[in-house]
């Protein structure tokens, strides 16, 4: 593992390793929060905001849903070789009642709907820059 740690999306989350959280927005109009962010308008259909300040969204949440993949995902996606199926859930954030997707941390053991999760950090590839590193759901012990 390198020292270099880059997040593989700019902007989308922290890096605090101990803390890390998903960063959206929130539309100064109506209240309304996004992720990932809004940019030009309001997604709200009864709001026409164009104004937005950033907020840190819950990093706890409970599984809506989930899959495991067993088929490698095409190009740009950077898969492990040889490639190992992984899960990918459909989080409600605890405080924003969003729904917010992301790879499962460890695999499927303990993942079912409903069980809760927490945000954490894990590098998804490694090059000359560093680690790339991307957010996944860790299901709670």
């Amino acid at each position: 593992m390198s020292d270099v740690k880059v997040p593989a999306v700019e902007g989308w989350f922290t890096m605090d390793e101990a803390n890390p959280r998903l960063v959206g927005n929130k539309c100064t109009s109506c209240g309304t929060v996004f992720f990932p962010k809004a940019s030009i308008a309001c997604r709200n259909p009864s709001c026409d905001g164009t104004s937005f300040e950033d907020v840190e969204l819950s990093n706890r949440g409970r599984v809506w849903s989930y899959t495991t993949n067993h088929y490698a995902p095409p190009a740009p996606y950077v898969s492990p070789d040889p490639f190992e199926p992984y899960s990918v859930a459909a989080v409600e954030l605890a405080d924003e009642k969003l729904v917010v997707l992301g790879q499962v941390e460890g695999g499927a053991d303990g993942l079912k709907v409903g069980a809760e999760v927490e945000l954490v950090l894990s590098t998804l590839f490694t090059d000359d820059a560093g680690d790339h590193v991307v957010w996944k759901w860790k299901v709670v012990a």
